[in-house]
């Protein structure tokens, strides 16, 4: 179990979407949050000016954020090059050491590390060109850096940034094609239909046997056991369906993955029939019973 700790947040400017400056007690290091529309302001801190460890944030395609991590010697100019050459990127933030402890070595492993971590989460899409090599460190250097970096990482989800977190499962239905026997079919849903353009279908669907940036309501997370896919125009019918083995957070707005236990399987096309203008515009609910025995959408819910 995590030992239970307390992150201190002091708001300079009495806005809480404004410059944030966070630490906790027994730490040597500081962190400040602040929006890109601050930062000719907040640049005057005399904080930016230490050997430090930033983060630029943004978004530009689906679900997941944009980041870059980047250190450097005293940190001001680095982001002042990037508020001028950098689009992307919304808010920022910054690690130093409030006693002169970190140097260009530590940052530099720093910024290794956190690239490191936000590969091997994939929630993230890494505007960093190259993957830094770690960087050489003493034993007890490493040590102490690497405290540091712990220190970053439960600062972090606590900013609304989880891209260096491998994500969790919400839900862990671990479902077959072979469903168990049961007396009597159940009429609660356990499939969620979504819909699916040609080359996410082929992309993501069948090729990475998962499927993100689904919006899940909280009371059908733990309900969820198959998905089944809607291919959009010119197909225009449900046509494979798959058994979920977990769902996870995707991205940071409140949207999941599925990722399947087994591989798509295909089933004779559910067309979309006489069904309402729309309908399949997001996911919609059903039982697996009702999806192998539809012959057109709106047998799935009666009102699809």
């Amino acid at each position: 179990m995590a030992a239970p700790f307390t992150i201190r947040i002091f708001v300079p400017d009495g806005d809480p979407e404004g410059v944030r400056l966070i630490d906790r007690m027994n730490w040597t290091g500081l962190g400040i949050a602040f929006p890109r529309s601050k930062w000719t302001e907040v640049r005057q801190r005399l904080e930016f000016l230490r050997a430090g460890v930033y983060i630029l944030v943004g978004y530009q395609e689906e679900d997941l954020p944009t980041i870059y991590v980047g250190q450097a010697d005293g940190v001001r100019g680095r982001i002042d090059a990037h508020y001028g050459n950098k689009d992307f990127w919304v808010w920022g933030i910054i690690f130093v050491s409030n006693s002169g402890g970190l140097n260009r070595a530590h940052v530099t492993w720093l910024e290794w590390a956190l690239v490191h971590h936000a590969t091997k989460a994939g929630r993230c899409h890494l505007d960093n060109g190259n993957a830094p090599q770690e960087p050489a460190l003493t034993e007890a250097e490493k040590a102490d850096t690497q405290a540091f970096l712990n220190e970053i990482l439960q600062i972090l989800p606590l900013v609304g940034l989880r891209a260096f977190e491998i994500p969790k499962a919400v839900a862990t239905p671990k479902a077959s094609t072979i469903p168990p026997p049961q007396k009597k079919a159940s009429q609660e849903p356990d499939t969620v239909i979504v819909p699916a353009q040609k080359e996410g279908f082929e992309r993501v669907f069948l090729g990475e046997n998962c499927w993100h940036s689904i919006r899940i309501s909280g009371g059908m997370l733990d309900k969820i056991k198959y998905i089944a896919a809607y291919q959009t125009q010119p197909v225009s019918a449900i046509t494979h369906y798959a058994p979920v083995d977990h769902i996870e957070p995707y991205g940071e707005v409140g949207k999941y993955k599925l990722v399947f236990s087994e591989a798509a399987t295909a089933i004779p096309p559910i067309p979309f029939g006489d069904a309402a203008q729309g309908a399949m515009q997001g996911p919609r609910y059903t039982t697996l019973a009702r999806l192998k025995a539809a012959k057109k959408l709106t047998d799935l819910t009666g009102k699809v």
